[in-house]
């Protein structure tokens, strides 16, 4: 298996294809996977906020105050937001309205402009499945196109990315009803590749190397039309909900 990064100098704006710019590297051919970073996804898409656009509710004037935070970007965390998860040393864990359990509403103002923040797509795997269509139709190649953002982890420490939106590819390898080397049958063991792909590619992306693509190369993964949200877990499974 190949992990081959895509390099690009240029800022990202709206007047951008990512498909173009993918397609002029001249890395692609049938049957990738190409992962993006969500970040580009998210400037071409205009999901960009000025913050001095921004006023704070008292709701989150008072978060705020308790803990330290900008009141700005805690009023962009709640407009993000189903609910509050949990509120713990000046981290929102929150519910986004995609169902995404993370902290601040994956907003984020690095590798942006100061004074700005980013907001996740409206719609990850609509972009994912845009993106994959132009690049089958210009070029006549079928990827897989994972959107991958950096979330952290309740059971351990640092953070991985995972797979935000999906095109081309089943998310989860199932593994129930087959045998294992014993031949004991599997019961309840599902890997959740998409996931596995997107923290795989962040070993050639980096957060400062101006990769914000990376193709995976050599995986044999199942094709078809499946979503981001086969990868959250319902909420009566949840123990931390």
């Amino acid at each position: 298996m190949q992990i081959i990064p895509i390099h690009v100098e240029k800022e990202i704006t709206p007047s951008d294809d990512l498909s173009d710019i993918v397609l002029k590297s001249e890395k692609l051919i049938d049957g990738d996977i190409l992962v993006i970073a969500q970040k580009i996804v998210s400037k071409q898409e205009g999901r960009l906020v000025d913050l001095s656009t921004v006023t704070p509710s008292l709701l989150a004037e008072g978060i705020s105050s308790q803990y330290q935070k900008n009141p700005k970007i805690t009023e962009l965390i709640l407009s993000e937001s189903k609910r509050i998860i949990r509120m713990s040393n000046g981290i929102l864990i929150v519910e986004t309205h995609h169902g995404f359990i993370c902290a601040n509403a994956g907003i984020d103002e690095s590798n942006i402009e100061e004074g700005y923040a980013t907001l996740l797509p409206l719609d990850s795997d609509v972009s994912a499945q845009k993106i994959r269509k132009k690049i089958l139709e210009h070029s006549g190649k079928n990827v897989a196109v994972i959107i991958s953002d950096t979330f952290g982890r309740p059971f351990r420490m640092g953070q991985t990315n995972h797979a935000i939106g999906i095109s081309g590819l089943n998310p989860i390898l199932d593994y129930e009803g087959t045998n294992d080397s014993f031949n004991k049958i599997l019961r309840v063991t599902a890997i959740a590749i998409a996931d596995e792909l997107a923290s795989t590619s962040e070993l050639v992306m980096g957060k400062s190397l101006k990769c914000p693509f990376a193709i995976i190369r050599g995986y044999s993964f199942e094709s078809g039309e499946h979503g981001v949200d086969e990868l959250i877990r319902p909420e009566h499974e949840d123990l931390f909900r």
